[in-house]
C-alpha cells in the first residue's frame, strides 16, 4: 500500500489502527532494552499490594507501541520522512499485561514546509485505547510527509 502524500492529508482526518494485545514477552523485552526493571513491571508479588493489584506495562512501551500502530495503518508507507517530535504526552490510565490496545489518530494541524517545497508537516493527536474504551495515553506527534 502506498502512503498518503502531504497534499492528501486533511485536518480532521481520523484513522483507527489495528489492535494488539500486550504480552509478558513485550514487557520483558522492553525492560531488557531500556534497562527499566522496576518492580511495577516485573514483580507479580510486589504489585499484589499496590493500588493496581497487578503488574503494569511500562508507560514508554505504550508510547512506542502507539507509534508502531500508526505505521500499521499504511498512511505513512513510503511518504513519511521523519518523526519530528512529541508536543505533549499524557499517561492517563494504566495498561496491564493482556490488555488489547489500539490507537485513534486525528490530524489536528497541517502546514507546508517553509524551507523545502517537497514536504510538509502534520500534527496528529494519538490516543492509545484499551479494549474497554479507556484512553490510557494521548498526545500530539509531529511528522514530516512527502509532497507529490
Amino acid at each position: 500500500m502506498t502512503g498518503k502524500f502531504f497534499d492528501e492529508w486533511e485536518v480532521g482526518d481520523e484513522y483507527i489502527t489495528p489492535s494488539r494485545t500486550i504480552t509478558e514477552t513485550d514487557v520483558v523485552m522492553f525492560a531488557a532494552m531500556s534497562g527499566d526493571y522496576n518492580e511495577l513491571h516485573t514483580s507479580r508479588e510486589y504489585m499484589k499490594e499496590s493500588q493496581f493489584g497487578e503488574r503494569i506495562v511500562h508507560g514508554l512501551l505504550g508510547l512506542a507501541i502507539s507509534h508502531g500502530l500508526l505505521f500499521r495503518t499504511g498512511v505513512l508507507e513510503g511518504t513519511g520522512i521523519a518523526f519530528l517530535g512529541i508536543e505533549s504526552w499524557q499517561f492517563k490510565a494504566p495498561v496491564f499485561f493482556g490488555d488489547t490496545i489500539h490507537a485513534r489518530v486525528k490530524v489536528v494541524e497541517k502546514r507546508p514546509s517553509k524551507s523545502k517545497p517537497d514536504r510538509g508537516i502534520i500534527k496528529v493527536l494519538i490516543q492509545l485505547i484499551k479494549q474497554d474504551g479507556t484512553v490510557t495515553q494521548e498526545g500530539i506527534k509531529t511528522l514530516m510527509i512527502k509532497r507529490k
